[in-house]
């Protein structure tokens, strides 16, 4: 039987959570305004960008006072240890948004200086973090994939990675796609043209926004559809649709990890990348790490300018590195989200199936998770207080033709690759 009592706590707990996030807009708050890459291109791209802390506090300033907002989230903490307890499953997620919200408030009051990257390692990660002990690193991906991305590229390419269609097309094309996909609550998303939008586009809480200049191809508009769509905005909504636990609709950087792992994981499944796509995520570890190990802004611009990026394209991947930071200090590590990501869902799904627990990887799309909470959402949704999600992609929707492939990867695990590609040969 629920308990009703134990319900309402958490719907009001969860919802005060809610709250005290909205103010928190981190890529807003670490921004570098439209000036400073005029400046850097009018010094021919010679000298760094003005950019220290005292920039981000006139530039972009805060849009709450720090020191009430850490109060209020271990104030909304306290509350939960007294009513819900620290043991109580959806206590041990919900005491960690509250504690990871802090790390971001401090993370924001440090920009500009380099504490500000350490906060960020420590919430997304590093290019040298392992996956397991004494095992390959994020890096080490992207050494791999460097070595196949330029070929693939040239020997893939036709006539759907032709950039022809206008923002007006893309916001079209995307909203019957959505309006389709989401068809139980169409009324509730949209697609919009932004004019401050710095990406080519991204997911909000309840729509996509295409940047107002943006050019895309038929296979740009594609992965955007299962990547902004299909699951930011199929989770935002999952969650949103939820009873009690309404926290799941809103996201810390924990669960970037596992979003964006997803967003990655629904693209390969669904043959909606390809490799520019997949050049272009892999280029940022490489520029991460580059940063960790001392480059500055300038370095990493003429790196990849060097690699057949126009100036423009060049400039807005290096400023990913830097914001928040400062152009010869310590990176912003949120872009390695998509890679860090991918390789843990996909080695998840695998042992779930490996394990007999199919019932596991739906209850990924329950709302914005961590991996490692995927037990107490279990547990939860066991209990009925946390419903099973609304929208899920149709490869993890039904299992049976994935789980079959995927038991064979784990076979193909066992076979020395060079071994059998020299008797190929």
């Amino acid at each position: 039987m629920k308990d009703k009592k134990l319900q309402s706590t958490i719907q009001t707990l969860s919802n005060k959570i809610i709250e005290a996030q909205k103010e928190i807009r981190i890529l807003d708050a670490i921004k570098w305004d439209a000036e400073i890459a005029h400046d850097f291109f009018a010094k021919n791209c010679q000298v760094l960008p003005k950019i220290n802390a005292e920039y981000y506090q006139q530039h972009t300033p805060l849009l709450f006072n720090p020191e009430l907002k850490l109060n209020e989230f271990y104030d909304i903490e306290s509350q939960i240890k007294q009513k819900i307890g620290s043991i109580n499953p959806v206590g041990k997620i919900m005491i960690h948004m509250c504690q990871e919200y802090r790390e971001v408030i401090h993370m924001l009051m440090a920009r500009g200086t380099p504490q500000f990257s350490q906060i960020s390692q420590t919430l997304y990660g590093t290019s040298t973090e392992a996956f397991y002990a004494n095992g390959p690193t994020i890096h080490d991906l992207a050494i791999l994939m460097n070595q196949y991305a330029s070929n693939l590229i040239l020997q893939t390419q036709n006539v759907k990675d032709e950039k022809k269609y206008d923002a007006q097309y893309a916001c079209n094309y995307l909203n019957q796609q959505i309006q389709s996909y989401f068809k139980d609550h169409k009324n509730l998303i949209s697609v919009d043209i932004s004019d401050t939008l710095v990406s080519d586009a991204a997911a909000g809480a309840d729509k996509i926004r295409v940047r107002k200049d943006a050019i895309f191809s038929e296979r740009d508009l594609r992965m955007l559809e299962v990547h902004e769509g299909w699951v930011h905005l199929g989770t935002t909504l999952n969650g949103s649709l939820q009873e009690t636990c309404t926290f799941l609709s809103k996201g810390t950087p924990s669960t970037i990890v596992t979003q964006e792992g997803l967003a990655v994981l629904m693209e390969i499944l669904t043959l909606s990348s390809f490799p520019e796509r997949v050049e272009r995520i892999i280029s940022r570890i490489d520029a991460i790490h580059m940063a960790e190990q001392g480059a500055n802004f300038i370095e990493i611009f003429n790196t990849l300018h060097a690699q057949g990026l126009t100036k423009d394209q060049a400039y807005s991947r290096a400023v990913r590195v830097f914001r928040g930071s400062t152009p010869d200090g310590k990176p912003f590590t949120k872009d390695l989200a998509y890679n860090k990501g991918f390789v843990l869902l996909y080695n998840f799904i695998r042992i779930a199936i490996k394990q007999n627990k199919l019932h596991l990887i739906p209850l990924l799309f329950v709302g914005k998770i961590r991996l490692e909470d995927i037990h107490h959402i279990d547990a939860l949704h066991a209990e009925g207080i946390i419903q099973a999600p609304h929208y899920v992609p149709y490869p993890l929707n039904d299992m049976a033709a994935l789980s079959c492939w995927l038991c064979y990867s784990l076979f193909m695990n066992k076979l020395d690759l060079n071994k059998m590609e020299s008797d190929f040969n």
